[in-house]
């Protein structure tokens, strides 16, 4: 029987992260995988010779002194990214009732901009944009220096996105405007916490990148620094079974066949598929499965990637938000809706040429509701029904997004589609959800989840943990490696690279 140190279940950005950090710190990590590759929502996969990001479209706070540079500073896989800075004035349009609004980089060109169609809105948008920034400097180089990951900002948690927009600013166009982001992290008008959307807002603002030739690269990456530090990373390996003796884990069983030893163990699947794994114990009380089983997840993503005839369509270096109703927070009000009314529309920059995109993506809230009648199926084995209404559904799409870019079918040489059957089945994510564990603003302390379980030897990572998005995942992978490494001593670590 194998034998390490840690056991990282899942190769997706936590899992990798933390197996990055623990190996490097001197720990004998073996990081399981079920897939054939690695990678999770980082993964890149091939179509017709292009490559296709399956989650990870662009990522903040990546310009030089900001966080998630940092982070990957520390790993040592920052020197190995193709990256490429979006538009500093305009990394993001948003199409709202027939008018464009550009989100800029930085935060007083965030104002600035914003502030020509909004001229009597300034001052609420330099307060918007100081709530932003404050966020933001709670989880900062500096707070890294100073050996923490984070000041917390719990005050944050516990206040509603929607009612501070709305507080922040009585122009009804602006607050649907400022609650654009809502479709990077499946945000709730009547739960979402205004931390998690400032976060995720703040981190663009300080550096919006798009990966060139695919976000794959930081798997690659990762992966490499697993392995030269003596580490293993395990494709084809699903962990089925954690094994107790005296309240530990003692064993992880994989493909319901070989068992191997460690002395901790670190889960960045979703935290009720960890706790299903593990025998009965009185340690996993059923209240805990009960309210772990109640909270709900966000919805899953309907992406339809449209490959491009080479040299055919000049790159944007900007995503576009594309909304058809009132209100941009309509699809959490309206689960039951099937029809799409929005759209994020974003170009894959290729090395192959800086002036040409070989892929479009468009990407659309999608319930899994929807796509009940698949519920039982396997990937590949879904049927004719399926494939029609895939390709029923890119049509759709196609069409919703042609009513402000008319060019959008000009020059498609193929169409793939991926719903949140695919994320179900490839990540392991209940209900095929894209962002995980929804937070609400009521109850923070319960649908935010420890790093920390009953059972002292097994950890949680993730993104169902804390923060949706690249930032979020690295962020609670850290704070899991510290309850081996300690808090100060991996911060400062980080913080000094």
């Amino acid at each position: 029987m194998s034998k390490y140190d840690v056991i990282i279940i899942g190769s997706g950005l936590g899992g990798l992260s933390c197996g990055a950090t623990l190996s490097k710190e001197g720990y004998h990590v073996c990081v399981l995988e079920k897939n054939p590759v690695p990678g999770g929502c980082f993964q890149s996969f091939k179509r017709n010779g292009r490559l296709l990001d399956t989650g990870i479209h662009y990522i903040g706070s990546m310009d030089e002194g900001e966080v998630l540079r940092q982070y990957f500073t520390y790993f040592g896989i920052l020197d190995k990214l193709n990256i490429r800075r979006m538009d500093e004035e305009a990394f993001d349009r948003i199409h709202f009732e027939g008018k464009d609004y550009d989100f800029a980089m930085g935060h007083e060109r965030f104002v600035e901009t914003l502030a020509r169609q909004f001229p009597k809105e300034k001052e609420a948008l330099r307060n918007y944009a100081g709530m932003l920034r404050q966020t933001g400097r709670t989880i900062d180089i500096e707070q890294l220096k100073n050996g923490r990951f984070s000041t917390g900002a719990m005050d944050y948690f516990s206040i509603s996105a929607w009612e501070t927009i709305s507080t922040i600013t009585k122009d009804r166009i602006l607050q649907q405007v400022l609650s654009s982001p809502t479709l990077l992290y499946g945000g709730d008008q009547d739960t979402s916490t205004f931390y998690h959307h400032a976060m995720i807002t703040d981190s663009y603002l300080r550096g919006a990148y798009r990966f060139v030739d695919g976000s794959m690269q930081v798997v690659d990456a990762l992966v490499d620094v697993i392995r030269q530090n003596g580490g293993t990373v395990l494709t084809g390996a699903k962990a089925t079974r954690l094994y107790l003796n005296e309240g530990r884990i003692h064993s992880v069983e994989i493909n319901n066949e070989e068992q191997i030893e460690s002395k901790y163990v670190i889960s960045a699947l979703h935290p009720l598929v960890t706790m299903q794994m593990i025998e009965k114990t009185p340690l996993i009380r059923k209240a805990y499965l009960s309210r772990l089983s109640g909270l709900p997840n966000s919805y899953g993503l309907l992406s339809v990637y449209l490959i491009q005839k080479k040299n055919s369509t000049l790159y944007n270096n900007r995503n576009l938000f594309l909304y058809g109703k009132d209100n941009i927070w309509y699809n959490t009000l309206h689960p039951e809706e099937t029809k799409i009314h929005c759209s994020l529309v974003t170009m894959q920059p290729s090395s192959v040429s800086e002036k040409h995109t070989e892929v479009i993506c468009l990407m659309t809230p999608m319930y899994m509701a929807e796509l009940r009648q698949w519920k039982d199926s396997t990937p590949e084995h879904r049927g004719e029904e399926y494939k029609q209404f895939k390709e029923a559904k890119a049509q759709e799409m196609i069409g919703f997004v042609a009513q402000w870019y008319p060019e959008i079918n000009q020059h498609i040489e193929k169409i793939y589609v991926t719903t949140p059957l695919s994320y179900r089945d490839y990540t392991g994510i209940p209900d095929g959800s894209a962002y995980g564990i929804m937070k609400n603003y009521r109850r923070p302390l319960v649908s935010i989840i420890p790093n920390r379980t009953r059972i002292s030897n097994l950890y949680l990572a993730g993104q169902n943990l804390n923060v949706h998005g690249a930032l979020g995942v690295t962020l609670t992978s850290m704070l899991t490696c510290a309850e081996l490494l300690g808090t100060e001593y991996l911060a400062k670590k980080v913080g000094n690279s």
